[in-house]
């Protein structure tokens, strides 16, 4: 069984539809296992690169601060006591690694959950394209007609180049291709904004085998062919 969504075009007509399929669509929310799966990706988010010296890293501490008796103060024998000014820090934070083990079948359960969250509530919306030439303000019209809430999660093709240039600088939207799409990103936004072809590469799924090409944005293939023009200017 499969869920029907309208497609709509920038001035808001309906210009068709896309069916989604239930398996992805239409699955029950396991709430313990996307909080699980969420907190994992967080934390491996986590630089973890925090480090304070201890006593035994600290310089000085060759001899004793002042003389044993006759100070009136505690005695002390050695300058790098985490009690002394310049000294180390007890129980010192080190680095460590934050990241949990997290198996592919959970962050994929977890991942239509949150999209089967969305679907029932009809959050999740299509645009036949968001815009043909680059114009934030025409393609931030297109995407804000389906909701006026804060957080909007924009989901592009890596070939739609204008509406990437069109939307990257938005404060009030995040971008993200389909192979980009993740449980937390999902939960942070209220509505979901696909685009036509963007919902066609999630559910067509990614490419594998031989038949497998890569894909770059106009903009990443046309820096290394003007670096290389460049070079050859300045050789001649």
């Amino acid at each position: 069984m499969a869920l029907t969504v309208e497609i709509k075009n920038a001035e808001g007509k309906k210009v068709g539809t896309v069916d989604l399929p239930s398996e992805i669509f239409d699955v029950q929310t396991n709430i313990p296992l996307i909080h699980q799966v969420v907190t994992a990706q967080l934390a491996a988010a986590r630089q973890g690169t925090q480090k304070a010296k201890n006593r035994g890293e600290v310089s000085g501490g060759g001899k004793k601060p002042f003389k044993q008796k006759g100070t009136g103060r505690a005695r002390q024998g050695s300058s790098r006591s985490p009690n002394q000014k310049g000294g180390g820090v007890a129980h010192a934070v080190r680095p460590r690694n934050y990241e949990q083990r997290t198996p592919k079948k959970m962050i994929v359960a977890a991942l239509r959950g949150v999209l089967s969250d969305r679907q029932r509530n009809n959050r999740i919306h299509v645009l036949d394209s968001v815009t043909s030439a680059p114009s934030t303000k025409a393609a931030l019209a297109a995407v804000r007609q389906f909701s006026d809430r804060k957080n909007l999660l924009v989901v592009l093709s890596r070939t739609e180049d204008a509406a990437w240039r069109s939307l990257r600088n938005a404060d009030d939207l995040h971008l993200l291709v389909p192979d980009q799409l993740n449980a937390y990103d999902i939960l942070k936004s209220d509505d979901m904004v696909f685009s036509e072809s963007a919902i066609k590469d999630f559910l067509a799924g990614p490419s594998k085998g031989k038949g497998a090409t890569a894909v770059a944005f106009e903009s990443e293939v046309a820096a290394p062919a003007e670096a290389a023009q460049v070079k050859e200017e300045v050789s001649a």
